[in-house]
């Protein structure tokens, strides 16, 4: 019988982790109570237990009620040592699940307002990622991603702060919030500003909207990676386009059921994606509200589609590769990942 070998042992890199769903339920309990922040009931709840929020996404008022337990988190963070702490917290436990690269993504104009503007909230977060990575030794950069629910203008503002930054550690641009507003196409030109900055292109699409929302990612935004990508799955023709191109899919299981994307762990269609031979760097997204970090996405890919190590081992080697770690960082990684499997 094959040794089972330990997923948090397998060096990965987490390429799809939102800044402010990365906190510890006990880090929001203090901090709300910190700024008497009255949180939202069910969150509260959830918090204080360890059950998840009963979430399902797949409606406009399913959205509306993630979003108000999102941002009634976010309320929560009013200081720089707050976002050192969220830092330094998430850097943690990424370490613990054996994550040797980590790119957390940040809307920084939902913290400017209690920073002191966009530039300060910024360099903040900039600070807290280059301290935390240099004392604990996580590979750590960042991802700038704008709203799909505010105007494009916002978003090419955004998009000249993180080329702007793109030497103090922003690697990448986004786009996040509900992929049914807000055509891919509209934010285009922000997405040529971070590309001519040298910076990857890293759009959500093809989660709460089928495989067409992937297809625009990919025309209009000259995506390098997709943050989820799943609904590709449903289109051959695309699954094969995306393994062509080296696209990489930020795929987020325990994420996809909780939002109700699909019913059961195992209906994540995590086989054909691989199967396809589309690169996948499995996600957390938001463990605040989805329960679940890093390891146990590779648990699910274990345990509910029958992934053998040595197919754990390849899904974090494409983690790996697909992430904007220096070529030594990666090398180091992938070396690892050998050294897991050798035992």
């Amino acid at each position: 019988m094959e040794r089972v070998r330990d997923v948090s042992e397998l060096p990965k890199a987490h390429l799809h982790l939102h800044f402010t769903g990365s906190m510890r339920p006990g880090t929001v309990l203090e901090l709300a109570d910190k700024y008497g922040v009255r949180l939202p009931e069910t969150l509260s709840e959830a918090l204080i237990s360890g059950e998840p929020p009963k979430l399902r996404a797949t409606d406009e008022r399913g959205w509306f009620r993630f979003q108000r337990l999102y941002d009634a988190a976010r309320s929560c963070l009013r200081e720089p040592e707050d976002i050192q702490r969220l830092v330094r917290e998430a850097a943690e436990e990424d370490v613990k699940d054996g994550s040797g690269w980590l790119e957390i993504q940040v809307d920084p104009t939902s913290y400017a307002p209690r920073l002191g503007g966009l530039i300060p909230a910024l360099e903040v977060i900039l600070d807290a990622v280059e301290t935390t990575s240099r004392e604990t030794g996580l590979g750590m950069r960042v991802l700038v991603a704008a709203n799909r629910m505010k105007h494009p203008l916002d978003a090419r503002t955004l998009a000249r702060l993180a080329v702007r930054y793109a030497d103090r550690g922003v690697v990448g641009f986004g786009l996040s919030n509900d992929e049914r507003r807000g055509m891919a196409r509209d934010f285009d030109r922000a997405f040529a500003i971070a590309r001519e900055g040298g910076l990857l292109s890293a759009p959500h699409g093809g989660e709460l909207t089928g495989p067409y929302s992937v297809r625009d990612c990919l025309d209009d935004l000259h995506a390098n990676r997709l943050g989820h990508g799943v609904r590709a799955a449903e289109d051959p023709r695309l699954l094969k386009r995306l393994a062509e191109r080296g696209v990489t899919c930020e795929v987020c299981p325990a994420s996809n059921v909780a939002l109700g994307v699909y019913e059961k762990p195992e209906d994540v269609p995590l086989r054909t994606l691989f199967e396809a031979g589309v690169p996948m760097a499995l996600g957390a997204d938001d463990p605040l509200l989805f329960g679940s970090r890093l390891a146990a996405q590779y648990e699910i890919a274990r345990r509910h589609h029958a992934f053998t190590d040595l197919e754990l081992a390849e899904l974090a080697r494409q983690s790996i590769r697909g992430s904007a770690a220096p070529e030594d960082m990666k090398g180091k990684l992938l070396a690892g990942v050998e050294d897991w499997l050798a035992g």
